[in-house]
């Protein structure tokens, strides 16, 4: 025998009350909650069910009392649901009260067909982590009980799309969760979502709201077949921009992590993020949504295990704002962003704070090679990516400090492997997109040689590779080693000259040292392609440059030896140090007679003691570099 609970309502002091009683395997019981509810329960009648019986046709004796259902599920989601036999023809109203949330919905849907057999009262079935509000042959409304807060995860389907296949048009009842039962026939039935009909569904769909949430509701099932997955990937393929409200890649990445990780431990899925959205205007067509607060239930026994300790979670949950517990990007930015900063002023962090980033971005990537042992199809190189590692290793420092306020019970061990699991998990799923594309288009598996132009297929493949880019931006998350290298390979090989600079210049591309090097080596010395290379290099960032310098024996090479020169020089000018020879400030000597004669005049006067900013404390070397600078381009004649 397992534990069986009875809710009933009961009416004290001009308001009902919504009491439980849980009985127990050892034939124990108590009463363990009380809900106020603010629904009115007058007329209400006794109605009694025969199976092979239609009882609709005593509708004009029986008095017109509310359909109540109360719903629970393993997450700790608490429903009671409500509906009134409808006033009119055209349109029906139904309430779902999200008891462990805090707040009501009610529902007014405008019924597009008249002519279909009158049906008394919608039924509510209950799916677990969605509550289905179905009135046969006109809708069927799926309200995700986890996340109701946004229209956009509730999935409303008309038409063929919300026929349950194998039921009269009688009226149904749902006994308990997954299960219904024709009142006509007698016969029960156990209902699911059809994987298939889903995937169906959202190709077909033209509105956002209809993509977004056929989207959460089949990520919901993911964790049953990869296949699935596969098929997802593909249609956000073909997607990308067809969706005007919302990045169905963004959703993917967060979604697919969450389901992922939330089922390991409790509360997880308070403290990680489910979606990139943080409201929604958009609309249901027909369909009105009244939101009411409403009065949380409260628990008569403490200690609670199963589902009545999950209930307890969320009604503190939902007692202290819940939104401030998900995890936030926000933090994360701003501090990558300033230590990429220092790294550009040369103003670095202690030794141990970055060592300690750098060893998870280590620890991460060591965990992520550790599930691919095969070779992966898209050609991504393992290069030293300073700015991915960079932030790999602050998102686990981050999520880790924010799961370790909030998850105290569960121990450092643990919430390390969550959150060395979650940051491996994302980094997957992106290779796995890229390796889904691969296979779409057929491309090769070797690395792409940058003195060819690319195909159409590799043009796709670019393009979806700048919109994984803009999504990971967009939500400040870390991206696969190689991922910038492929990416830019791709663009020299796809793009005119003046749209690939373009790119460069406002972030679309970024510059490695592994594609430098490679531009250098694959690309011969004609005139168009020492206009790519020169273009390239005089956008390098300092510290690649320095590195590819020695690898072009070209005047630009030399200039650019000769603008360090110059800045080595000038920096010593602002620092007074006037007590060394020439020779010895100078690190590279450059056989260019005019550039020479103005290094060396600039020393002149530095050991002569000439320098005509001597008595001012505030020198602008930057002003002194750059009009150096122009003047050697012009001798150079560049």
């Amino acid at each position: 025998m397992t534990e069986q609970r009875l809710f009933y309502i009961v009416s004290k002091e001009s308001r009902n009350i919504l009491k439980c009683i849980q009985f127990y395997p050892d034939e124990n019981f108590n009463l363990i909650l009380e809900a106020s509810l603010d629904i009115s329960l007058r007329d209400i009648g006794l109605k009694f069910v025969n199976f092979g019986y239609d009882y609709s046709q005593d509708q004009e004796m029986e008095p017109r009392s509310p359909n109540l259902q109360v719903f629970t599920s393993k997450t700790g989601s608490f429903c009671l649901c409500c509906s009134q036999a409808p006033d009119i023809l055209k349109e029906v109203t139904y309430s779902v009260s999200f008891l462990h949330k805090g707040y009501s919905k009610t529902f007014t849907v405008a019924l597009q067909r008249t002519d279909y057999p009158q049906v008394k009262e919608v039924a509510f079935l209950n799916l677990d982590y969605y509550v289905a509000v179905y009135l046969p042959g006109h809708f069927l409304h799926l309200l995700n009980t986890q996340h109701p807060d946004l229209m956009c995860y509730n999935l409303f389907l008309t038409g063929e799309d919300a026929r349950i296949s194998m039921l009269h048009k009688s009226s149904i009842q749902s006994p308990f969760k997954s299960a219904i039962w024709d009142c006509c026939s007698g016969r029960m039935f156990t209902v699911r979502i059809n994987e298939c009909s889903l995937m169906q569904f959202l190709w077909n769909s033209k509105l956002d709201s209809d993509r977004l949430a056929a989207l959460h509701c089949a990520l919901l099932h993911v964790r049953n077949t990869t296949d699935l997955e596969i098929q997802i990937i593909q249609w956000i393929s073909e997607n990308l921009s067809a969706c005007s409200t919302f990045d169905p890649l963004q959703e993917f990445l967060i979604a697919s992590l969450y389901w992922a990780m939330c089922p390991e431990t409790s509360k997880l899925d308070k403290l990680l993020p489910y979606t990139s959205l943080l409201y929604w205007n958009g609309i249901i067509p027909g369909v009105t949504c009244i939101t009411d607060i409403i009065s949380l239930p409260e628990l008569k026994v403490q200690n609670c295990k199963g589902f009545w300790e999950k209930l307890n979670l969320n009604l503190e949950c939902a007692k202290y704002a819940e939104p401030h517990l998900h995890y936030n990007n926000n933090v994360l930015r701003r501090e990558w962003y300033k230590l990429l900063s220092e790294e550009k002023a040369e103003e670095r962090r202690t030794t141990t704070y970055l060592r300690n980033i750098f060893e998870n971005a280590k620890k991460v990537l060591s965990n992520l090679a550790a599930w691919n042992l095969e070779e992966r199809l898209v050609p991504l190189f393992q290069e030293e990516d300073y700015q991915q590692r960079l932030l790999i290793g602050l998102m686990v420092a981050q999520l880790k400090d924010h799961l370790m306020r909030h998850l105290q019970y569960v121990g450092k061990m643990k919430i390390d492997q969550i959150v060395l699991e979650y940051v491996s998990k994302l980094l997957d799923l992106i290779c796995r997109i890229m390796e889904a594309v691969w296979r779409k288009y057929s491309l090769q598996s070797g690395v792409l040689c940058l003195d060819e132009r690319g195909s159409a297929a590799e043009c796709a493949a670019f393009h979806i590779m700048s919109r994984i880019l803009e999504a990971a931006n967009g939500m400040c998350m870390p991206l696969p080693p190689g991922f910038h290298t492929l990416h830019m390979g791709l663009g020299v090989r796809c793009l005119p000259l003046h749209t690939l600079l373009h790119y460069i210049d406002n972030g679309v591309l970024q510059l490695t040292e592994t594609c430098a090097i490679k531009l250098l080596k694959d690309l011969d010395n004609t005139e168009k392609n020492e206009k790519l290379k020169f273009s390239i290099f005089t956008r390098l960032p300092e510290a690649i440059g320095h590195k590819v310098s020695q690898l072009w024996n070209h005047p630009v090479n030399s200039n650019f030896i000769a603008r360090n020169s110059v800045k080595v020089l000038l920096d010593k000018l602002r620092n007074r140090q006037h007590n060394r020879p020439v020779v010895d400030r100078l690190s590279v000597h450059v056989e260019f007679l005019p550039l020479n004669y103005l290094v060396d005049m600039l020393a002149e006067v530095e050991d002569q003691g000439l320098n005509p900013f001597e008595e001012e404390d505030n020198v602008n070397a930057k002003f002194v570099e750059e009009t150096a600078l122009k003047h050697t381009m012009m001798l150079l004649g560049l």
